[in-house]
Order: C-alpha cells, then structure tokens, then sequence
C-alpha cells in the first residue's frame, strides 16, 4: 500500500488516494444516505444523529461528510478510546491544518506534531496550573463583579453571550496581560471581531474558500482584521520583553516569555511563535468555556433541588458539590463533539479492527451517555461525581492523551469561579422553563438561544479578603 508525508510534518500515512475504498470495505457498517444528507444532519441535529448511529450500529460508526474523501468512524467504547489516545504514534485528522493554520498560526500548539508539540505543552502547561493558576482568582472575580453590575433586574437576556464577555476579559487580562489603556480597548474591539467571524461557519467556509481562489473577498477582508491584530500583539510582546518587571508579572504571556525549552534553548519562544499561542488560547479558551457555562445555567436553572443542595453548599464556603456540577454538566452538554485522530497503527474496538489510515473521532457525547458507565444516562445527578468518579477514558470532555487540552484545569477554575460569582450575587431563573435545543457554532455544540434568563434580585459583591 502506498503511502505519503503529511506535509510539512515528517509523518507518514497510506495515501487517501489509494487507500480510500480498501479501508471502506474493512470498516464497519454504517448510515446508508448521501455524505450530504449526512453532513446535514450532523450540522441541525448532532445529537440525534448520532444516538440514531449508536441505537443502529454499536460502538464503531464509520459516518461521511462532504469534502472528505474517507469516511470517520466515531467511536463511544472507553476502552478503545483509551487505546486510541494512548497511542501517541497517531497523528491529527486530515483538514485541521487547512481550517486552523491561517489563524492560529503555523506555530499553534494545536497543530504541532511530535516531539515539537510536546515541547511546547511542557512549557505552557505550567501557569495553567497550581498556584499560578490560583494567584488569577481575584481578577476574574473582579471581571465577573463588573459584569453581574451589569445585568438588568426583571427583564429578560440571554446569559451565553454575557458568559463570551467574560471569558474574553478574562483572557485579556490573564492570559495576555494586558490591563487598561488604549491597547486593552483596541484589542478587545479587534478579537471580538476575529471572535464573531471564526464562530460563524458560513463565514469562515467563504473566507477560506475564497482564500484557496487567490485571497479576494471575504478573505482578504478577515486577512487584514487579523493583521491589525497581529499589529497590536507583536507591539504588547515587544513592550512585555523590554519591562524591567517582567520577572515579577503574573500573566500568562509573561511566564511564556520567560519559558525555556528543555532542550537548553536560551531563546526561549520567538515572537511569532508567542503570537501564535497567543490565538490558539484565544480561539480555544474564550467560545468553550463560555458556551460549557451557558449550558451549566441551562441546566441547573431547570432542575432546582440541585440548584437548591449547590447554592446551600456555597453558602457554607464548599465547593465539592460545585466541581460536581460542572464535572456532570460538561457529562451532558460537551461543549466539543468530537476530537479525532488519524490511525498510524490499527485499532480493535469491539470485533471490528480498524486500518492505519482510518479517521477516528470519539463521539463524547455517546461516551458520556453510555448506559453501562452513568445510570439513567440523560438525567442531570451531579452526586454521581461525589460518589465515584469514572473511569479516566469515560469522561472525556477535554480530549485525552498526549493532546488534552491543556487548559482544562483553567477551564473548570474559570466555571468554578463564575458559577460561584453568579449564584451568590444573583438570584435568576430561566426565561423560558423549556430545556435549549442544541446549536452547531462552528466546532462547538452551543445553546440555540442563548440560554435567556431573568434576574430577580441581585446582592452585593463580597468583601475582598485581605492577606
């Protein structure tokens, strides 16, 4: 069989051209329909969709959509999905360059391979975590004041969008650590922007399209948003490189100035490459966590004993509940629904082996909702985290293996804080009782309208506790 070199990676893989019907005929079966009506179903009813695939075929579904030449089998077995993550020799899903590098940038973490990317995990993972990661609290707290002051009393809003406000404060503030002034204004303009264009699909899909055609249009319209933005963070990395304090700042872009590789490289990471990390935590911090809490209000607004046991166990300064909360919301609303790999070795799921070559992307949400593995699946019980806690590979919001998100821990502190924030300083209910119809927002699954609520009363923000 032959085989071909990822572009620019060093990775070799069986070439689609030639092994597209061989790996037809070893997959299992699966949807009979048109790649299009296919395509369309996952786009208006993901979630249907694919429990219609589970209830139909089982555990391995291979499912396909335009513009791919081999289908992707999603996967819902942990066992397999522990092999496949585990396996560090498989590489990313054809077309994730094509869609992320433009705007991430060559350098972006996510796009990284090999001993490269683990490179950079290593150097980034740190202010994600631990007391580094603790010492940002009191700024998101003051983030989320400023915002709940915001909110009006008895009139109806949807809370998603208030949640994307936060989350790009947040980034703003800690993660490129820019604080006031002009820059912090023209940045917040210039990514809301950039912000608005990647979640829209259409939008992106005609900009690409029509960068593919020479770079006219639309294209070149987004092309010059994003060098204005590039304009504003290379001049903050040149003032944050030349600050005499640097050592003694918190945010993150300065612990990624001052990161040195493990290789010994007194350099550390060039501009363009901080640049590019920069976006990548942009594009894949600010919708996620902002979309798992509007699902996260969504659900515990519906379902108030939960509501009642979590607001009681804040009230009495504990947050076990709390983590619980959002361990079970991210169980049933995923915020991403899948996260694939592409086979360098075979894959057993079940009695089916799959090929080298093969596009695999477990199904999170058909993992989270697996009968054997979380009783009455579909009910919201945040106890079940309390009382024993799944397996690793059953519980998979954040990806897993050598490329889990690496700020999943930041994710869920951020949620921690802001639940927290909201539920003590509001009180609120949802607008309408009925539950939010799941949304395609470019990768993400969103809350089709936004999750509306109303505040009934609103209580004064806590005292800031002094050292």
């Amino acid at each position: 069989m032959l085989a071909v070199w990822e572009a620019g990676k060093g990775r070799r893989y069986p070439d689609p051209s030639r092994v597209c019907e061989s790996v037809r005929r070893m997959l299992p079966p699966g949807p009979k329909s048109s790649p299009l009506v296919q395509t369309l179903r996952w786009s208006f009813r993901p979630l249907a969709f694919m429990q219609e695939c589970r209830e139909r075929y089982g555990d391995a579904v291979p499912v396909r959509f335009l513009g791919f030449r081999t289908p992707m089998v999603l996967i819902s077995d942990p066992e397999a999905i522990k092999a496949l993550y585990t396996e560090r020799s498989h590489g990313m899903p054809a077309g994730r360059n094509l869609t992320l590098e433009p705007i991430m940038g060559p350098r972006s973490v996510l796009l990284l391979e090999g001993a490269d990317h683990l490179a950079h995990r290593r150097v980034m993972l740190p202010p994600f975590h631990g007391e580094r990661m603790r010492s940002y609290e009191g700024l998101v707290e003051e983030i989320l004041d400023g915002e709940i002051d915001s909110w009006p009393l008895g009139e109806e809003f949807a809370i998603h969008p208030r949640m994307q406000a936060v989350t790009l404060e947040v980034i703003l503030r800690v993660v490129f650590g820019v604080v006031d002034g002009p820059r912090l204004e023209r940045l917040r303009g210039l990514l809301s922007r950039v912000l608005s264009e990647t979640a829209s699909s259409g939008a992106m899909l005609a900009a690409l399209v029509s960068r593919r055609f020479g770079g006219r249009g639309p294209w070149r319209k987004f092309q010059r948003l994003l060098d204005e933005v590039d304009e504003q963070l290379y001049a903050e990395i040149a003032e944050r490189r030349a600050d005499p304090g640097l050592e003694g700042r918190e945010d993150i872009l300065s612990a990624l100035i001052l990161a040195r590789f493990e290789d010994g490289d007194e350099e550390g990471m060039s501009d363009s490459d901080l640049r590019d990390q920069l976006m990548t935590l942009l594009l894949a911090g600010h919708e996620t966590t902002a979309t798992a809490l509007a699902w996260a209000f969504d659900l515990l607004l519906r379902h108030p004993r939960e509501l009642a046991r979590l607001r009681e166990s804040l009230a009495m300064g504990e947050e076990d509940y709390l983590k619980a909360t959002i361990s079970e919301s991210l169980r049933l609303r995923p915020v991403v629904p899948v996260a694939g790999r592409r086979l360098a070795t075979e894959l057993k799921v079940g009695g089916t082996t799959l090929p080298p070559g093969t596009d695999v992307a477990p199904a999170i949400w058909l993992t989270h909702t697996r009968a054997d593995v979380y009783p009455e699946p579909f009910s919201f019980r945040p106890e079940r985290f309390l009382d024993e806690p799944p397996d690793t590979y059953s519980w998979i919001p954040f990806g897993g293996g050598v490329r889990r998100c690496l700020g999943a821990a930041f994710a869920e502190f951020e949620m921690r804080i802001a639940l927290r924030e909201v539920l003590t300083r509001c009180d609120l209910h949802k607008a309408d009782p009925r539950p939010e119809r799941v949304s395609r927002r470019n990768i993400t699954l969103s809350p089709r309208d936004g999750t509306p609520v109303v505040v009934s009363a609103r209580h004064p923000a806590r005292d800031p506790v002094v050292a």
